[in-house]
């Protein structure tokens, strides 16, 4: 893991305003919106929009959600958006490893338009239906230039209608499946659903350690207040990092004297743990890399 991922913010592509904040918050990633933030009418004008905002010096990471694939708009957003200043595509519901293949395709050849480097756009899709997550394994694994998949819960349970609670019990199976799935075909942990109640910090805060305990790496933001909590619940503390290093140094001075399983501080220890911890510090840095980036 060279990026943190652990904060997607979403952000109208069509407001020159909210776009400029949006790249000042800290978040690890910006997606600049085309699909259910924009109004039909503006959708092709807001292309353009997008384009200059990712052209400007910015701290980190430039994403487009262009409309789903089934849409007359999808092709053209690309399109349009596609460049060096471009860090990746969202696809919003995605249903087929089919959906993904077609997309790679169409950003392989603007990539060779545009003289960049094969694969250099990334390209995210949101899981956020039945037919989606009945899938998501085939998905998960259609291959190419795919390095993780998110989850959409607002169109997820609007399309099985069901209730979604502050608890979210009722996303807990699908929330599973995408870790699994995206476990089984060795990609990236997976990006966790919005959280849509704006005003309800603790909610959110619960949500976004919830993803974590799940396995997802990070969440998918809608307001930038709900960055620092989604940054608290994926960031290592000092103290875990610690913890971790002492476990990783521990045991390779075990490991040079032939033991495989000992004891830290009444804590058992062995391959597994320590991996576990190698993780743990890989994030750590990999946040501090980024912060001293931005300064």
């Amino acid at each position: 893991m060279t990026q943190p991922s652990r904060s997607f913010l979403f952000t109208p592509g069509n407001h020159p305003r909210r776009v400029e904040k949006a790249f000042t918050v800290g978040a690890d990633a910006v997606i600049l919106d085309l699909e259910d933030a924009v109004a039909i009418a503006e959708k092709p004008a807001t292309r353009s929009l997008c384009v200059e905002a990712l052209k400007q010096p910015r701290a980190c990471r430039g994403y487009v959600r262009v409309n789903s694939i089934d849409t007359a708009f999808c092709f053209d957003d690309i399109e349009a958006v596609v460049g060096p200043w471009l860090d990746g595509i969202v696809l919003p519901k995605v249903e087929r490893a089919a959906d993904l293949q077609a997309v790679d395709w169409m950003l392989t050849s603007l990539e060779r338009r545009h003289g960049l480097a094969p694969q250099s756009i990334d390209l995210m899709p949101i899981i956020e239906t039945a037919i989606g997550h009945a899938n998501a394994r085939s998905i998960a694994a259609s291959g190419g230039r795919l390095r993780r998949l998110s989850f959409g819960g607002g169109d997820y349970t609007r399309d099985l209608n069901l209730q979604w609670t502050f608890a979210e019990d009722e996303i807990a199976a699908v929330r599973a499946e995408i870790v699994l799935a995206s476990r089984l075909a060795n990609i990236e942990p997976p990006i966790d659903t919005v959280f849509i109640h704006i005003k309800e910090h603790e909610h959110f805060a619960a949500s976004a350690r919830k993803g974590r305990e799940f396995g997802f790496q990070g969440k998918l933001c809608i307001h930038p207040d709900q960055v620092a909590a989604t940054h608290a619940a994926y960031t290592p503390t000092d103290a875990e990092a610690a913890w971790a290093r002492k476990i990783i140094t521990s045991f390779a001075a075990a490991e040079a004297d032939g033991l495989a399983s000992i004891q830290v501080d009444g804590y058992f220890v062995d391959y597994p743990i320590v991996e576990k911890a190698q993780r743990i510090v890989d994030l750590y840095d990999a946040v501090a890399a980024a912060a001293e980036a931005r300064a």
